[in-house]
């Protein structure tokens, strides 16, 4: 097999590196394996400056996978990297959606056998990219409230700022465009917009449930439930991935989407950015490749 250059959190604590190090175990069954650990963008483009045509594996979260790919996308090398994924996170989003195993050993293995495929990508008008999943409205707004909490209560305080956005939810009027067709405009109020490359958000909600990274489409949700029992109904549904059925939902697919309006944060891969008044996205079909599961057989009709 091909070298390998592993990129993991230089901040990464003990259980982390416990698991990192029973990936490894199989890694290296196979493979010359380069153990590198970055901390800030600066170190991460100097590892990647060194990587001489190496496949490259990511060992953390979804932010993790975000940094690396986004750094490739920068330095124009991501078309011609294969991208592994040892999913050490917390929510692991965008492994869950694509069926990379959370076990270290197994998420190795898949590494070594899987079946390298092409990747979409999301890339917006400024040039920033999203491997997963960005979104607007009631949960950026929670992540945005949770920012001052978080410093003194750490995790707990997402739930917090989760809290105050569900008793007080912000209510938008977008206009949001797919492919240049309007799908909702000014004269409703919109709870939340999400645009899916991967399925799920948040450690396992399936915002974009029908999403596909290697569809070479974006999934667009658009949400309209402001009343008190359409929210109610709108959470539940979504629990249970199926709120696309909803009248008070949009969902459809497109290659570009643009969303206009009134002031807004934008969660993208668990990043938080804003706010802003108008953004566009787009996707770029087989941006990188990665060693994925084997999809399931089409079986003639």
């Amino acid at each position: 097999m091909d070298p390998l250059l592993l990129i993991a959190n230089a901040e990464a604590g003990s259980a982390d590196r416990e698991r990192l190090d029973e990936a490894l175990d199989v890694l290296r069954r196979d493979a010359d394996v380069e153990v590198a650990t970055t901390g800030n963008p600066g170190e991460l483009d100097g590892v990647l400056h060194r990587r001489g045509g190496r496949r490259v594996v990511v060992a953390g979260g979804d932010g993790s996978l975000h940094a690396v790919v986004a750094a490739l996308h920068r330095r124009n090398e991501l078309a011609d990297t294969v991208v592994g994924l040892l999913p050490l996170g917390t929510g692991n989003d965008f492994a869950r959606g694509n069926d990379i195993p959370l076990d270290p050993r197994a998420a190795a293995e898949l590494i070594v056998t899987g079946e390298v495929r092409p990747v979409d990508l999301i890339v917006d008008c400024v040039g920033e990219v999203v491997v997963n999943n960005v979104h607007v409205g009631v949960g950026a707004q929670a992540s945005h409230k949770a920012r001052s909490w978080k410093k003194a209560l750490g995790r707990l305080g997402y739930v917090v700022g989760a809290a105050q956005a569900s008793i007080r939810p912000p209510f938008y009027r977008f206009r949001v465009e797919v492919d240049g067709e309007v799908v909702a405009d000014m004269d409703r109020h919109v709870v939340q917009v999400a645009i899916g490359n991967g399925t799920t958000v948040g450690g396992g909600t399936d915002l974009t449930p029908h999403a596909d990274t290697g569809d070479g489409q974006l999934d667009v949700m658009v949400s309209f439930a402001v009343g008190p029992l359409s929210r109610f109904g709108y959470a539940f549904q979504l629990k249970l991935g199926r709120h696309p059925e909803r009248d008070d939902v949009i969902y459809v697919r497109g290659k570009t989407v643009s969303v206009a309006g009134q002031a807004f944060w934008c969660s993208a891969d668990g990043e938080l950015s804003g706010p802003e008044r108008t953004r566009t996205w787009r996707i770029e079909p087989g941006a990188f490749s990665m060693p994925l599961p084997p999809r399931d057989p089409v079986v003639p009709v």
